[in-house]
């Protein structure tokens, strides 16, 4: 009776194993080169193998070209080591088609037989990563589009700043700023900061990282935009500042280089 229990609920198991939208696998780490052992339906449906292709077979026919070594060799610690592992990799089809796989593998200790398997779970992420890239490629378009570099006279430019100044924005600004000044006639850039969200010392130290760049390739950098809370909080690096002329607006700004020029 117990058996016919067992039974019952190894199939139950099967069944609901084999509904799941995901791909499940089992192998036998005591075994030569840990063969796969059980695959649900899901993972025949993700990859395109079939049971008698995989079953006895290490998971490694999933790796190709594209399969990050590290990511591989994490796994290969994780199982060594009896430990979970979760990570994203890119893995291949039967058809050879590539997907991002969102990979879980856990050590599962069967009392029974006094040994430890490793369970496998299988997800493709590939339009999640898809879309997390397009949107990135997006925002670096955006921090592109709102950096521009703007001739307004014969010997000035403006670098006007919307929106949020993060790290990433300020080397893709770097980046943008030297290759420009590398043909430039302009010998003026005006930064104007009166867009920007929020201020702090942190993005003023940034800007004279920019003015010291703009310095050493011949030109002269002069800021605008700058208001008394501003003021304020550069107030402490004097030797700097004084170093760089600061305007209230891009007119006044003109207007000075209008006269030295």
């Amino acid at each position: 009776m117990q058996e016919e229990i067992r039974t019952k609920k190894q199939s139950l198991f099967e069944i609901a194993i084999n509904h799941t939208r995901v791909g499940v696998t089992i192998t036998d780490p005591s075994k030569k080169d840990n063969p796969i052992i059980f695959a649900n339906e899901g993972f025949h449906q993700l990859t395109g193998y079939t049971s008698e292709e995989i079953i006895g077979k290490n998971c490694r026919f999933l790796q190709g070209k594209k399969t990050n070594p590290d990511s591989v060799n994490q796994i290969r610690r994780a199982l060594t080591n009896m430990e979970r592992v979760e990570l994203q990799l890119y893995n291949y089809k039967k058809d050879g088609t590539g997907f991002w796989n969102e990979l879980i593998i856990d050590p599962v200790w069967l009392e029974e037989e006094q040994k430890t398997y490793s369970i496998g779970i299988q997800k493709d992420v590939t339009q999640e990563k898809e879309k997390t890239q397009m949107l990135e490629n997006t925002l670096n378009e955006i921090d592109t589009i709102s950096t521009p570099i703007v001739p307004v006279t014969d010997n000035a430019v403006i670098l006007p700043l919307i929106g949020d100044f993060t790290e990433k924005r300020f080397e893709n600004m770097s980046n943008r700023l030297s290759y420009y000044l590398e043909t430039a006639e302009e010998d003026y850039i005006i930064i104007d900061l009166s867009g920007l969200y929020e201020m702090d010392t942190y993005v003023v130290s940034r800007f004279f990282q920019l003015s010291q760049l703009a310095s050493l390739m011949g030109k002269q950098t002069v800021l605008s935009g700058v208001s008394p809370d501003l003021a304020m909080k550069t107030a402490g690096i004097v030797d700097t500042i004084n170093k760089i002329h600061t305007f209230a607006n891009v007119k006044s700004a003109l207007k000075f280089i209008n006269t030295i020029s």
